[in-house]
């Protein structure tokens, strides 16, 4: 998967605890990882070849700016995807112009939100 001029190409998310992220973004949205040792492990693009992020332990954990949000074809079947894999919804699901979302944290700490067009 070739770069993208002026696209977003990577994401890196805090997850103090490696093991425990990596078990949270593999059981709610099925992400897979390439695992470089015990301080750091790739995102798996879901397709092609490659890596869309990372999950760095070394990194502080928290809310902020700026916004990770994950597409979703059911918005519901994933909220309760996040709240089963240990996810706290920290906000919604509401409405908006382009259709329905909400936030949530990680187990580390990291504020993420989904949306969905329905």
């Amino acid at each position: 998967m070739a770069p993208t001029h002026h696209t977003i190409d990577y994401v890196e998310l805090a997850a103090p605890d490696l093991e425990t992220a990596k078990a949270f973004y593999g059981e709610a949205f099925g992400w897979a990882f390439n695992d470089y040792g015990p301080d750091y492990a790739g995102i798996q693009a879901t397709k092609g070849d490659g890596e869309v992020g990372g999950l760095n332990p070394h990194a502080a954990a928290g809310s902020g700016m700026p916004l990770v949000i994950i597409y979703s074809d059911d918005l519901d079947a994933t909220v309760e995807a996040v709240r089963s894999a240990g996810g706290q919804i920290t906000e919604g699901p509401y409405e908006f112009p382009g259709g329905r979302r909400f936030h949530f944290t990680d187990p580390g700490g990291n504020e993420l939100a989904a949306w969905s067009t329905s």
